[in-house]
């Protein structure tokens, strides 16, 4: 059976057409979808017949809410989405003064193995298809009654490390009878996979692309992103200055502040020698504080020490505001903590309040 979901609207009409179906049945189930319906038999304007046949031809995915955390600090939402085969994503619903902006996962677990990561302990399960991303923007949307205009692919996994499914998605979700989000309202987040960062920039689809940097030096960031192994930091950075030349887009580096580990003068010294000529902005993350890391947070003292040097070079350095900050938990500790839980039907977990937050996938 076919994930009917994940299928552009040209798709779905190709479909219909073997099924002697009229084109206009295509929009009309295509709207249904991305407007949340849950089953087949809710598209009220489609014959029975049409319905019956969809539901033994397709399958229309749709995630539960495992948990619902929200912040009394800033309204911030983080959701464990359990997912068809049971298995969990988080989310993150944050608000700003120019919109509502969800961050989402794009696999079950993550195989980079970043030393600082939750998100990657257990390793990666599997890749989430399009519509199963899909489903984080849209369910949050209906959940919580806010409008969502912007998007990061920022949650759990290493989005271009599942590039054909986020390609699907920013598809998706981009359409003008769906949920119509554009592209330069998108940001999407890479540890740093450089033949994957030349085939998005090949694609022009001016979406903001965010490189977790973290180190501006091949001895550091290998010991803390084995990523830097198969692609060192100039490789890197030479992909990062070709994606803006062909897109002209600024990329945003993002950085997490790692005590005695990458937030000395010196490393600031060497960022701003490997950042030179190219079009930056630094964000700065204070680092969640995971218990099984040795890594621990910068100073705060330390983190503005380093804005400032940055600032002082000409490269544009912020701090990323902490939301969410009395459920505080990095990306990917509430699916472990869930997980380890073991909750069964009935306990009255499901969907219950506890205290966990959001975090970065960095």
């Amino acid at each position: 059976m076919k994930d009917i979901k994940s299928m552009t609207l040209a798709e779905l009409g190709a479909e219909l057409k073997v099924l002697g179906e009229p084109a206009f049945r295509a929009k009309q189930i295509y709207r249904w979808m991305h407007r949340g319906v849950r089953d087949f038999s809710e598209m009220t304007d489609i014959s029975r017949s049409l319905r019956e046949r969809l539901t033994a031809e397709y399958t229309l995915v749709s995630p539960t809410v495992a948990r619902r955390l929200q912040s009394q600090k800033d309204g911030t939402i983080k959701y464990l989405w359990r997912l068809m085969d049971g298995n969990c994503v988080e989310s993150v619903l944050m608000r700003y003064h120019y919109g509502n902006t969800i961050c989402i996962s794009s696999e079950v677990g993550c195989r980079m193995g970043c030393a600082f990561c939750a998100s990657t302990r257990g390793g990666l399960v599997r890749r989430l298809e399009p519509s199963e991303m899909l489903d984080q923007v849209l369910f949050s949307q209906l959940d919580s009654g806010l409008p969502i205009s912007h998007i990061v692919l920022m949650g759990i996994g290493e989005p271009l490390d599942n590039y054909d499914n986020v390609r699907r998605f920013l598809e998706l979700v981009n359409s003008p009878e769906g949920l119509n989000i554009g592209m330069r309202h998108i940001s999407l987040s890479t540890c740093g996979l450089v033949d994957q960062i030349d085939r998005l920039a090949e694609e022009d689809l001016q979406l903001t692309l965010s490189v977790s940097l973290h180190a501006p030096v091949d001895e550091v960031r290998s010991s803390i992103m084995p990523v830097n192994r198969r692609w060192p930091v100039q490789e890197l950075l030479d992909a990062c200055r070709r994606y803006f030349e062909k897109t002209g887009r600024r990329i945003s580096f993002e950085y997490a502040m790692i005590r005695d580990v990458n937030d000395t003068p010196e490393m600031a010294k060497q960022l701003i020698r490997r950042l030179r000529g190219i079009a930056a902005h630094v964000n700065l993350i204070p680092l969640n504080d995971v218990a099984e890391s040795p890594l621990k947070p910068s100073l705060p003292e330390t983190v503005l020490r380093f804005q400032k040097t940055l600032e002082a070079s000409g490269i544009p350095a912020t701090v990323r505001r902490t939301l969410g900050s009395d459920i505080n938990a990095s990306c990917g500790q509430l699916r472990r903590n869930y997980e380890a839980e073991k909750p069964k039907e009935g306990s009255g977990m499901d969907g219950s309040m506890g205290t966990d937050g959001h975090g970065k996938r960095a």
